[in-house]
């Protein structure tokens, strides 16, 4: 009995230590700006299309029907200058993530916002819309204007560069986050027919209306590459959700499963999903490298402005040529 209660008590306090145990918020302060940066394209992007897919004179000009829960801005009201309200208040979100200004109001009108679209028209958007809206959410919560921020810049310019240790909670489930991600994956792939006998990449390189670019015949034409590349896509995602979490093969399986995202986002239109992984990615940066990487970086910075220092200017005389 002492001994499963002290395996207990070792259980609580590693639990307490993963999750609570301060640390640098460099990470997060990089992750908060990528961020920022992608929900800002997102809506940038929405911009061409916008009335078109979520206005009422539009491909959808009403709302679909949805639970009783799941409650939208657009979905409330159908007005154009709602929806107008609304991109513009989800750019400037995005951008005030980006700098850091008021960063958890900004994270909340970001997530009020990808909601917003995401409930109004769900037929135009895709798993990359949902990834960010769960970064969304995250981000309400965590302290990511400690660092490198305009908030942290305006409150005490003095220690702008340095960067205080918090709980890192908020990073630790979103690290918890990706496991899920690619574990499911793999687990509602292996109930399809195509993933287990080796065919479902061939299939996919065969969707026109769906492909970037048309991939070489070499490889789509290959029945041995295409179930070398479907049987690879789940062994790299299966790694990824188990060996992230090893710190010795941590760097592997996330440039494979980068190099994997590459690949699809070459060929394939999925929207910003390979995107918003790489940017998921992030919460797996060392505290110390990123301090060590900024710091090196701003440091670049000021050698770059820093002005050129003048010549040395000789006072010495010109030298007299006597006449012999």
């Amino acid at each position: 009995m002492s001994r499963l209660r002290g395996l207990a008590l070792d259980a609580w306090r590693g639990w307490e230590r993963f999750f609570f145990t301060p640390t640098s918020t460099a990470p997060l302060a990089v992750l908060r700006i990528a961020f920022g940066l992608v929900v800002t394209l997102w809506t940038a992007t929405q911009l061409p299309n916008l009335f078109a897919f979520y206005g009422p004179d539009g491909v959808l000009p009403q709302p679909p029907a949805i639970g009783p829960w799941q409650w939208g801005l657009l979905t409330t009201s159908n007005s154009v200058a709602v929806l107008s309200v609304v991109f513009l208040a989800t750019l400037l979100a995005g951008i005030a993530l980006t700098i850091g200004a008021s960063p958890r109001i900004a994270a909340v009108v970001v997530l009020l916002g990808l909601i917003a679209f995401e409930r109004r028209n769900p037929y135009v958007l895709n798993s990359g819309d949902i990834l960010l809206r769960v970064m969304a959410v995250y981000l309400v919560f965590a302290p990511s204007g400690e660092s490198l921020s305009w908030d942290r810049w305006r409150r005490d310019r003095a220690h702008f560069w340095e960067f205080p240790r918090r709980a890192p909670w908020a990073m630790r489930m979103l690290q918890v986050q990706v496991s899920i991600i690619y574990l499911a994956a793999v687990w509602a792939k292996l109930q399809g027919d195509p993933w287990r006998n080796g065919t479902a990449v061939s299939f996919a390189l065969r969707m026109l209306d769906q492909l970037r670019a048309p991939p070489p015949e070499l490889i789509a034409g290959s029945g041995l590459l295409t179930e070398w590349l479907t049987f690879g896509t789940l062994l790299i995602e299966l790694s990824v959700g188990i060996f992230v979490w090893n710190r010795r093969l941590r760097p592997w399986v996330l440039g494979a499963g980068a190099l994997l995202h590459l690949g699809i986002e070459v060929f394939i239109m999925v929207g910003f999903f390979s995107i918003g992984m790489w940017v998921l990615y992030l919460v797996f940066l060392s505290p110390d490298w990123t301090e060590r990487t900024v710091l090196r970086l701003r440091d670049r910075l000021r050698a770059r402005r820093a002005p050129a220092p003048e010549p040395a200017r000789e006072n010495a005389r010109e030298p007299v040529v006597s006449e012999t």
